[in-house]
């Protein structure tokens, strides 16, 4: 089994504690590896070399971090297939889906950050003639970056590559379920000559290292992305601290469908919407409102497709649906799918957890879930499954269907589908969430801001805003 080291001031490392846990494949249901368990020791040392090496990162010019950058983006897309299936083994997701989407996506993010730097301006404004005042943005310091098991390598990225470009020095913790992307992304930063202490990779449980890093002092800044209970508890922590904080929290994203959709691609992206990654996307649209006149034949179509989605081995290219991301997470859903039917909903596909044969024979598979028949009140329609799990539910009116999808404590994405033009710009200024799409799913700019509104945390993620979240903001006044 392999055995995965901290990255800290350059090098590779055991825990401080020589402690190491299980890793375990989710589509075996086996240990494939072992993984550092850190605590406030290990987060010390890794914030002392990002502190020691800040002065000479954040003089660096942007030019020379850019360039660093760069190789680093590179070496990723030259070892896609190596980190796919890293990723596809770590996490239970198809291979295919890793390869095209969250690899591709990791680099894409650190060539954006590198060459947005590039290109950095500041406002200025002329003061009745009398003065000049501009803004100056510098990096803040150390700051901490803690990431998710659902997309690994993609969103561990989206978190250090614009610290990283704005001259920040990091310290960053992986999620312990999904930690070998972020391993095999350490080598890759020795390999391109990212200097000693500009990144440092903690590896171990949040109770543990997490929480070291959002107490430490000399960290100025956390940026997580996790569950809404997580969120509150950094958020208690950090806050009597004034650290910056973004936190990018749960979601139960509506998809709302009216009956003048383009009903082919309605169905065809709604599936997507509701199901890649096992629905283990904090994206993914978990509950379906459809305009009443399209009811039964959305239903149907939706059904149907479903059925036909593969689940099999991840490694296969063949499969749509791969293995849930651990054992308790798999607990979880189906305490859920469970809770449904105590509700008076109605399985009308799925349900069941599956055991398939072969190398999969103990894996932590289950079945596209299909839910009709609940209240939009409801825990099933209220609370956070992240799972392949979706609800489906009528609508009569604009009116009703915005209080359906605003009825829940979140408001990270949504999704509207339909033709007209003025319904669409209307529902979507009425919809509590982040995000919108019309007529589309996961279309992702990255100079957009990203982030959600209530539970789904607070500040803005990617786009130039993540720019400025790693940085101090002051004015300075110049009176002629």
């Amino acid at each position: 089994m392999e055995k995965i080291l901290n990255y800290i001031n350059g090098t590779l490392t055991e825990p401080v504690n020589g402690n190491f846990f299980n890793n375990i494949n989710p589509a075996e249901g086996k240990p494939y590896g072992l993984i550092p368990d850190s605590n406030k020791e290990d987060v010390a040392q890794a914030t002392a070399a990002a502190k020691h090496t800040f002065a000479a990162w954040s003089t660096t010019p942007a030019r020379n971090r850019s360039s660093i950058l760069i190789k680093i983006a590179k070496l990723i897309e030259r070892d896609l297939d190596k980190l796919a299936l890293a990723e596809s083994i770590d996490q239970g997701k198809p291979v295919t889906l890793a390869k095209s989407l969250d690899i591709p996506r990791a680099a894409a993010n650190i060539r954006f950050y590198a060459t947005a730097i590039l290109h950095e301006s500041s406002e200025a404004h002329f003061t009745d003639n009398e003065a000049i005042n501009y803004t100056q943005h510098t990096p803040i310091g150390v700051v901490g970056c803690i990431s998710p098991w659902n997309l690994p390598l993609y969103l561990f990225t989206w978190k250090i590559a614009p610290a990283l470009a704005v001259g920040c020095t990091v310290v960053a913790k992986p999620s312990e379920i999904t930690p070998m992307t972020a391993y095999l992304f350490s080598k890759l930063c020795i390999e391109a000559g990212l200097p000693a202490g500009v990144l440092n990779i903690v590896h171990g449980v949040g109770a543990k290292a997490g929480q070291a890093i959002i107490e430490h002092p000399e960290i100025k800044a956390i940026s997580f992305t996790g569950g809404t209970a997580t969120g509150k508890i950094i958020a208690a922590t950090a806050g009597p601290m004034f650290k910056k904080l973004s936190l990018e929290l749960g979601g139960k994203n509506p998809n709302i469908i009216f009956a003048d959709c383009d009903f082919e691609k309605a169905v065809t992206t709604s599936i997507q919407s509701s199901f890649s990654n096992q629905g283990e996307i904090c994206l993914c649209g978990s509950r379906i409102f459809v305009e009443r006149p399209l009811y039964e034949k959305f239903v149907a179509a939706f059904k149907v497709r479903t059925e036909a989605l593969v689940m099999g081995d991840p490694l296969d290219e063949k499969t749509n649906l791969g293995a849930i991301a651990s054992e308790t997470h798999l607990n979880k859903i189906l305490s859920y799918i469970e809770l449904a039917k105590q509700e008076g909903g109605t399985i009308i596909q799925g349900g069941n957890q599956v055991k398939l044969t072969g190398r999969c024979a103990d894996g932590y598979f289950l079945e596209p879930t299909i839910i009709t028949g609940l209240s939009h009140t409801c825990r099933t329609n209220q609370e956070e499954i992240f799972g392949p799990v979706v609800t489906i539910m009528p609508f009569d009116t604009e009116e009703e269907v915005l209080q359906y999808a605003n009825s829940t404590t979140y408001g990270l994405a949504a999704t509207i589908w339909t033709e007209n033009l003025k319904r669409a710009h209307r529902v979507a200024a009425e919809v509590k969430s982040g995000i919108v799409w019309v007529n589309c799913w996961l279309f992702r700019d990255l100079r957009t801001p990203f982030g959600g509104m209530k539970q789904s945390g607070i500040g803005r993620e990617g786009g130039f805003e993540a720019l400025k979240f790693f940085t101090d903001e002051k004015n300075v006044c110049i009176k002629f």
